[in-house]
């Protein structure tokens, strides 16, 4: 079991950043690709990020690539998400996912756990 917290949400203006972390409990967590995903108001959730478990491989969003980045620090179980040049299109819930497998790992589908998600809100 795998429990996931999200945090570094808030209200930016548009070209601002903002840092979002996921601390994951368990003792496991090296083992598990971890993703982070968002859902805006009336849309479907959708990929943003992710990285697997050994932290060499990255995967984005062709709609966030050059501006987010995802890194993890397994000694403090923890993700990060640092998101630059915020547009408001990037508003939504953003919510980070622990992946116990290899494949497809930019598949939400894929993932086994998920955190409760936290708000960002981007103002023109």
């Amino acid at each position: 079991q795998v429990q996931l917290v999200e945090s570094g949400g808030g209200l930016v203006q548009a070209g601002g950043s903002l840092r979002l972390s996921c601390a994951a409990s368990g003792r496991t967590f090296s083992t598990y690709a971890m993703g982070w995903f968002r859902q805006a108001p009336g849309k479907e959730r959708e990929f943003v990020a992710a990285m697997r478990r050994g932290g060499g491989s990255t995967y984005y969003a062709d709609s966030v690539k050059g501006r987010f980045t995802i890194s993890r620090d397994n000694a403090k179980n923890t993700v990060f998400l640092q998101m630059n040049s915020l547009k408001p299109e990037d508003t939504a819930v953003y919510y980070c996912a622990a992946y116990s497998g290899s494949y497809y790992i930019t598949d939400l589908g894929r993932y086994d756990y998920w955190g409760q998600g936290t708000q960002v809100t981007v103002s023109s």
